[in-house]
């Protein structure tokens, strides 16, 4: 499979996707704050949810990829199978070799390759194994359930990598929690059949000490790149990311546009307040309208500089001259302040296009639902009572991997 991911809104082709099993069932009041949520989903219907999702891309004739099921797949060889376990408990936290040993042949008496991804997945709680801690840490946290923290963000597969033409983004997450995610997809890309044979390019590596999150990728066409700063990522990364997109010549971009926006969980990542839905059109928070802080970061004249300029501008004045057309928002939950704060909660900014002005979203933001369609935009609305509860819409509960490209 050859990835190629030039614009938000291309004719959508093939989808990464991980419908969410067992890790949302191990959330816990007390540990919502650890693990990033702020409400437990009830899992069979944010599964049934999930299953209308994939139904209506595959029904727009878009291929539906399960990350566990890859993963699975690529754990079938014995060599690749024990490499992963051992990182995956190494990033853990599981660091003793009397531990790491317990936990290993744990999940290698499993049935299968599936059964061991799920388990990581979902988390590995003392109770499961014979565990019988004695070091300190072990004393100070004998009431804490997991030996093995599950993995319940990991239904927004936009956030760990991101397609940026033909290359990725594997990405450094922001915090402890999610950093194990960003190992299931470089096993994909590294092992995987699909991608094996491929030259893949990486834009980012998981390695390196700063973070930058998909959600604050947004691919305007392919010579222009917006990215978010924010709570997930940081100025250092896109400066990273900016050298190496200039310095391939596998990239096309010339251009990234570096949004400043409140580091805040309501403004967690810059697809929460601002995605594309047509060649001009944006859903957009209010909030960020601007006057805006923005960054132009182009190739400099020696090795590895670059040149920035900052911008402050409403949002309509920095896109403008790069969609080469009038650009037009529309305003999560219209002009009404309570409507467009509720709204905005649930994601209503934050759409997935399958094709230009043709957009998948969340059936409770009926009110920016309707504006989109008063604008000419076809909405395919998907329930959300319980997706929702994890604070992302349908843009990040999906990473996709092939577009056509609209500019070629």
């Amino acid at each position: 499979m050859k990835l190629s991911v030039y614009s938000e809104i291309g004719n959508l082709k093939s989808v990464l996707l991980h419908r969410p099993t067992h890790e949302i069932e191990n959330l816990t009041p007390a540990l919502l704050e650890r693990l990033l949520f702020d409400d437990i989903p009830y899992l069979k219907v944010a599964q049934q949810e999930h299953d209308a999702f994939a139904d209506v891309l595959r029904n727009q004739g878009v291929e539906v990829l399960y990350l566990a099921k890859l993963v699975s797949e690529v754990l079938e060889d014995d060599a690749l199978r024990k490499k992963f376990i051992h990182e995956f408990l190494t990033e853990a936290n599981i660091k003793t070799a009397g531990r790491q040993d317990l936990l290993m042949n744990y999940l290698l008496s499993l049935k299968s390759e599936s059964a061991i991804v799920d388990k990581l997945i979902s988390g590995i709680q003392k109770t499961e194994v014979d565990f019988k801690g004695k070091d300190l840490v072990d004393e100070v946290n004998r009431d804490y359930p997991f030996i093995c923290d599950p993995l319940p963000n990991l239904y927004f597969t936009r956030d760990p990598f991101a397609t940026i033409g033909c290359g990725i983004s594997l990405n450094h997450m922001r915090t402890e929690t999610r950093c194990r995610e960003t190992l299931f997809s470089r096993y994909i890309f590294e092992y995987h059949p699909l991608f094996v044979e491929q030259e893949i390019p990486f834009w980012y590596r998981r390695e390196n000490s700063t973070s930058i999150e998909g959600g604050d990728i947004l691919v305007l066409n392919e010579k222009t790149l917006c990215v978010g700063i924010s709570q997930r990522t940081q100025p250092e990364s896109i400066e990273r990311l900016a050298n190496r997109l200039f310095q391939s010549d596998m990239s096309q971009v010339e251009t990234i546009l570096a949004f400043h926006i409140p580091a805040s969980r309501a403004f967690m990542h810059l697809d929460t307040v601002f995605t594309q839905v047509d060649r001009s059109l944006f859903t957009v928070h209010g909030e960020i309208e601007g006057p805006l802080s923005v960054y132009s970061i182009t190739k400099g004249n020696g090795g590895g500089t670059l040149n920035i300029q900052k911008q402050v501008a409403t949002l309509e004045h920095i896109l403008q001259p790069y969609c080469e057309t009038e650009v037009k928002l529309i305003r999560c939950g219209g002009a009404d302040k309570i409507i467009s704060a509720r709204e905005q909660w649930n994601d209503g900014s934050n759409t997935l296009a399958i094709r230009p002005g043709e957009v998948v979203v969340y059936e409770r933001n009926y009110v920016t639902n309707k504006i989109l369609e008063d604008n000419g935009v076809k909405v395919h609305v998907i329930p959300s009572s319980e997706l929702s509860r994890g604070r992302g819409g349908p843009r990040c509960m999906s990473m996709p991997l092939i577009r056509d490209n609209l500019y070629s």
